[in-house]
């Protein structure tokens, strides 16, 4: 059975996605997935030893330049990558759990039958008229859910007794700079400014897990993040301001972290979905629907206009430590 997985961006809803691959595995263990993603995005499938190819796409990128041959060019090299040679070789389901109209048209680019959310489910309800199958799924539920049902409908397998696995791992990260021995990783950086957490409140948590014998890794994606990265980690003395890494950097450097405690940012469901223990501070969303979910012990502190305080954050770092 060939599968087209189509779920592009962000980056924390690519990670939320990566059970699908897991549940197919083990309810079609003969099928081969195809995983169409956000250029930026497309070492998170790669780790994933089900899917076999990746189909980057860049439209963040094509949309600043739509007119621009280079930008046709692409979108006619994905086009081919999609399109089998005949159609009696096209995918026996092309599957977008995104439900938004730029998922669902570069499903609509693929050989096979699109099933994706019903209209009463989808992101944008718009997007199901370029599906053959659609499916009602609640939409109170964790994103990770949705995805697994939805794809659990769409193939035609019970979910039943299948565990939440993300079905990933990753190399520990080595470097110079890296320190030695135990360390967490404190993922100060998000998309938004509202999202941020205090400085003086993430001082406070480094220092306690410095008194825990832990040493503290900031990494941070812009210049300002690594500023930021940069006087938290002089602050605090047993700390280390990242410089700058890839997004499989990022895994390994996760991957070896006895806690990383991060803002509502992809890389704090990373953490999740590299079964490390985890604690994510919500400020400025709901991390009902969408916080960090995995197998290993987590928490989810804070919420909309309800910034965790820096005690409770300490109080529950030092309980995930164990």
């Amino acid at each position: 059975m060939r599968i087209l997985l189509v779920k592009t961006s962000s980056l924390g809803d690519v990670i939320h996605n990566l059970p699908v691959a897991s549940d197919i595995r083990r309810r079609l263990p003969d099928a081969r997935i195809d995983w169409v993603v956000e250029e930026g995005f497309a070492e998170i499938p790669r780790l994933h030893p089900m899917v076999r190819r990746v189909i980057p796409v860049a439209v963040r990128r094509w949309r600043t330049a739509p007119l621009s041959p280079a930008t046709w060019r692409e979108i006619a090299a994905f086009r081919r990558s999609v399109r089998r040679p005949t159609r009696a070789e096209s995918y026996d389901a092309v599957l977008d759990t995104q439900g938004l109209v730029k998922s669902a048209l570069l499903a609509a680019q693929a050989h096979g039958p699109k099933l994706g959310y019903a209209a009463d489910s989808a992101r944008e309800p718009l997007a199901t008229r370029f599906y053959d199958r659609r499916f009602s799924i609640q939409k109170k539920l964790h994103a990770v859910e949705r995805n697994r049902r939805l794809a659990a409908a769409a193939l035609g397998y019970a979910l039943d007794d299948l565990p939440l696995d993300y079905g990933i791992a990753a190399d520990p990260f080595a470097a110079d700079w890296l320190p030695a021995g135990d360390y967490a990783v404190l993922l100060t950086a998000t998309s938004r400014t509202d999202k941020e957490w205090p400085e003086e409140n993430w001082r406070a948590l480094g220092a306690a897990l410095i008194a825990a014998g832990l040493r503290c890794v900031l990494p941070g994606g812009s210049a300002a993040e690594r500023e930021r990265a940069a006087r938290l980690a002089q602050s605090l003395g047993r700390a280390v301001a990242a410089p700058p890494m890839n997004l499989e950097e990022l895994a390994g450097l996760t991957a070896g972290a006895k806690l990383v405690v991060g803002v509502d940012t992809g890389l704090v469901h990373l953490a999740a979905a590299l079964g490390r223990p985890t604690l994510a501070l919500y400020c400025a969303s709901d991390p009902a629907l969408t916080g960090v979910l995995g197998v290993a012990p987590h928490r989810n502190l804070g919420g909309a206009g309800a910034p965790p305080a820096a005690g409770a954050v300490v109080a529950a770092a030092l309980e995930l430590l164990g």
